[in-house]
């Protein structure tokens, strides 16, 4: 294992090095710069600003010292939070996207491989269709159409949830909801192929000729080979929903990551849009790493060389 991990995290050097060089070059290349927004401010001063955050160096060095930094742990100051750096901002609001995304990881999981094991266990029937129904239906209906649903109606009409904030348990349950309904939808999907193939298998049968419940059959024989499609889902799933809930952030004013990333893009703050990326990218990439391990944990013909082994 320690020289699968090993071999991920120097796969994923050039991935991040690559990152941050699209990332750099793209913003370079926008038009503007950022303190071309600001209204009255004399040519000297927009100079002067410059020259305090080094913009007016060579691009080449500018590049150079941001990896420099970037190895050091030091991502820059924010151009926009004067006093603040993209170091600080992201510690201090990743925790908030961070719970978010824990919270609707186990929203997914939970509605997504119940109904997805309950579907497979009676096909065809209406069992199956009215869950692989609704899982259609989470997967076409996006976080920013749901978002507003789920305020109108449980927030404003029925008055049991709040609608905007973060502070106790009543405040995430629509967010979570909200950005954890079509990931479940996904794992509803995959957990009912991944369960309907198992229980074609011959241990399957042989378990059942043996006389062993079909609790036992499902809980203990079919459901760790059943989720096995879910598992190779879950890292860029896992990654998805702690990286990906601009949307959700922005519709229940949720102060996570998120909502700086967003803010960055419009003010140009560079090293924050850089900041932000860099870290989402290593994120997707630990995810996917883990998914892999866990993988290979529930199916013992895989070893950590990715290939079936011969037992």
């Amino acid at each position: 294992m320690l020289t699968f991990i090993l071999k991920r995290i120097l796969q994923a050097i050039p991935v991040i090095i690559a990152v941050i060089t699209i990332s750099f070059f793209l913003m370079k290349m926008a038009p503007g710069g950022p303190f071309s927004a600001e209204k009255n401010l004399p040519p000297e001063i927009i100079q002067s600003l410059n020259e305090y955050y080094h913009l007016d160096q060579p691009l080449y060095k500018q590049y150079f010292d941001y990896l420099m930094g970037f190895v050091r742990g030091d991502l820059g100051p924010s151009f926009k939070y004067p006093g603040r750096t993209v170091t600080e901002i992201i510690s201090s609001s990743f925790p908030v996207s961070l719970e978010l995304g824990i919270y609707a990881l186990f929203v997914a999981m939970f509605i997504g491989v119940i109904s997805g094991v309950i579907a497979a266990l009676r096909p065809n029937t209406v069992f199956d269709y009215v869950p692989m129904s609704l899982a259609m239906v989470g997967i076409c209906v996006p976080a920013l159409l749901l978002g507003p649903l789920l305020v109108l109606v449980f927030g404003i009409w029925l008055g049991w949830f709040p609608v905007a904030g973060w502070y106790d348990t009543a405040y995430k349950v629509l967010p979570a909801i909200t950005l954890g309904t079509a990931y479940a939808a996904y794992i509803a999907r995959l957990s009912r192929s991944g369960m309907l193939e198992i229980m074609h298998q011959d241990f399957i049968r042989t378990a059942r000729a043996k006389g062993v419940k079909e609790r036992h059959v499902v809980l203990k024989h079919a459901l760790r080979g059943g989720l096995v499609p879910v598992v190779s889902f879950m890292g860029p799933a896992a990654a998805g929903l702690i990286t990906g809930s601009f949307v959700v952030e922005t519709i229940f004013q949720v102060p996570g990551l998120a909502r700086f990333f967003v803010q960055a893009a419009f003010n140009r703050d560079y090293t924050m849009i850089m900041g932000t990326t860099v870290f989402f990218a290593t994120l997707i990439i630990m995810f996917n790493m883990v998914s892999d391990i866990i993988l290979v944990w529930l199916n013992p013909r895989l070893d950590f060389s990715g290939e079936k082994s011969s037992s």
